[in-house]
């Protein structure tokens, strides 16, 4: 793709300058997919290399992802979204690239003249989303292994949770950079790519909308996660990390995070698989109560 021809028309590379538009039109149709939050457009933007521009009081976005085609993200703002959706189908064509757009939940296509688009299920792309208590309370059996998992975790370590806060960044900075030495990210693009969205949330922490927490062990972070609301009654966990050599570790932070930080929300998104057999594995072992369906949409 020539990256020209979208800004000839109007596009922009998303910077922290794009908030406060990006954040409106969220507010204006609060989303139920997990990409559509400026936190998640912004950490992972060296990656996605997202592109912007306003039309009509919308916002349309284009992603031009590093070795991948580029594609549409579904138009933000509310109303019909038919003609802010088939422009960015147009943006992309005069490209030179096929005319796409991806992840497109059931709320943003159901406010479509469907008529006009092509639509695929894609599966890999759905997010799995939990009730707040469950995750909290992890009651009965469909819980059992989880619930054992977390109070081994309880009784066998000593710990303190602790929200996130600035005195605490370097600690969690510190923690994926082990966490990353152990996995060896430097190997793996994927890694590699969510190494530096971790560094760019913590580096710009306060002026994004995301909270976080932390567990220590012996005044060591050793456990992390990050997320923020989606809508008025669901958050999105956008990163969890944890020791992978303290049993229980997993539960514990996913269990306290919960608890601690959204435990006013009905909901909780985990994100999605990506067609990922062992993550598919882990987000199914917590007994997800519905998937976020999303489809990737071409021209009829």
């Amino acid at each position: 793709m020539n990256p020209e021809q979208l800004l000839n028309r109007g596009y922009r590379p998303l910077e922290l300058g794009a908030k406060p538009a990006i954040d409106a039109a969220l507010a204006a149709a609060p989303p139920a997919t997990s990409e559509l939050t400026f936190t998640n457009l912004f950490i992972w933007r060296h990656h996605y290399r997202p592109l912007w521009r306003e039309q009509e009081g919308r916002l349309l976005l284009v992603m031009a992802p590093h070795g991948q085609e580029p594609f549409g993200l579904p138009p933000l703002g509310a109303g019909d979204l038919t003609a802010p959706a088939l422009a960015i189908l147009d943006d992309l064509a005069t490209a030179g690239v096929p005319p796409r757009l991806c992840r497109v939940g059931a709320e943003a296509w159901a406010r479509m003249d469907q008529t006009r688009f092509a639509a695929r299920a894609d599966r890999d792309q759905s997010d799995y989303v939990y009730a707040t208590q469950d995750l909290i309370q992890l009651k009965g059996n469909r819980f059992h292994r989880k619930k054992n998992h977390l109070n081994k975790f309880l009784k066998s370590q000593p710990h303190e949770y602790r929200p996130l806060d600035e005195s605490l960044v370097r600690a969690v900075l510190e923690m994926q950079e082990a966490w990353c030495t152990l996995r060896d990210c430097a190997e793996d693009p994927g890694l590699g790519a969510e190494d530096r969205a971790i560094h760019e949330a913590l580096c710009h922490f306060g002026q994004l909308d995301y909270q976080g927490g932390a567990i220590l062990i012996a005044g060591q972070v050793e456990a992390f996660s990050l997320g923020e609301p989606l809508n008025p009654d669901t958050v999105v966990i956008h990163i969890e990390k944890a020791n992978p050599e303290i049993p229980g570790l997993y539960a514990a932070i996913n269990q306290q995070f919960a608890e601690h930080a959204w435990a006013d929300y009905a909901w909780i998104n985990r994100e999605q698989d990506l067609g990922l057999e062992g993550l598919r594995q882990a987000k199914e072992s917590y007994n997800p109560h519905h998937l976020v369906d999303k489809y990737e949409l071409t021209p009829a």
